[in-house]
């Protein structure tokens, strides 16, 4: 970094911005735990007991769910709070993203499912992403999506995450804007947004000196949404999807992303879409490149 840009050694970094950092000669790990134990303590959940995953499998809410409303203060500070602990906690993104819309009238069974995450935040305090120490800059993207996963609008979620070497650099889970109306039009939708993203990393990692050479790798687990991608021909079954997220045919057509199969069970992005069975979360956990501080000494 130096070579290239003005700046000045100020020494190993070891803390910044809440943000914890392990340098080590085979590679870096990043956590939060300081700033997860201060929202345990915050909230009164420094004593509660640990659960296996932050969502409960097949959990669903609904605005106005059973229950009486809570104060919108507190939720907004929790949910708040859990937000920026997803700076180096993408296991738990998903179920942030999905408390946040009930931010304006939460009930007592959203503040339910908001604490479920801090009783599983407390069990996984020591838990980061480490980057290995690599040659390898190739940027390669995941993207899924349920469908119509929202109970009350049956729109679905999208879900994507980027890695560069051996962990994660950039995520998402979002609520898409408009209801699909098949799961490839959802997954075409989640591919949509991921690539634009790819976009924007590439020209971040050209500006770091760091120009990716071939075309970004997309995967995608649905057929269908992969040859929508790839076919730049307009026709019936997608005329009524939004002309915007047809720009991923022009990106593949550019060769700025290739669009690429992957069997489901290895779709990492699904963490991003829906609650998952405990075994599978773990799986798709490890390989966002998450792993406890521990293991590390």
């Amino acid at each position: 970094m130096i070579k290239h840009f003005k700046m000045t050694d100020m020494g190993l970094m070891s803390y910044f911005l809440g943000i914890e950092v392990v340098q080590r000669d085979d590679g870096i790990f990043i956590s939060q735990k300081k700033y997860a134990n201060d929202i345990l303590k915050k909230f009164q959940m420094e004593h509660s007991k640990p659960v296996s995953t932050p969502v409960e499998e097949k959990f669903k809410l609904l605005r106005e769910d059973k229950g009486r409303t809570v104060n919108p203060t507190y939720y907004k500070s929790l949910i708040g709070s859990l937000r920026y602990l997803t700076a180096t906690r993408p296991d738990i993104v998903f179920g942030v993203g999905l408390l946040s819309r009930f931010i304006e009238e939460p009930c007592t069974n959203h503040l339910q499912a908001a604490k479920r995450i801090l009783r599983y935040i407390k069990g996984t305090l020591n838990d980061g992403i480490y980057y290995e120490n690599t040659n390898e800059v190739n940027l390669v993207g995941y993207t899924d999506s349920d469908w119509a996963g929202d109970i009350e609008t049956r729109k679905s979620t999208s879900g994507f995450v980027f890695h560069l070497g051996s962990g994660a650099i950039s995520w998402s889970s979002k609520k898409q804007p408009v209801v699909a109306l098949s799961t490839a039009e959802a997954e075409y939708i989640a591919a949509a947004s991921c690539a634009t993203q790819a976009v924007w990393l590439r020209r971040i990692l050209e500006e770091l000196n760091e120009k990716q050479s071939t075309p970004t790798t997309i995967f995608c687990d649905n057929k269908s949404a992969i040859a929508l991608c790839k076919n730049p021909v307009f026709h019936g079954r997608s005329k009524h999807i939004d002309i915007r997220v047809h720009k991923i045919r022009e990106l593949v057509n550019e060769k700025e992303v290739f669009i690429e199969y992957c069997p489901t069970e290895d779709q990492v992005a699904d963490i991003f879409t829906k609650p998952l069975k405990t075994e599978l979360f773990y799986k798709l956990k490890r390989m966002l490149g998450m792993i406890n501080s521990t293991s590390l000494i």
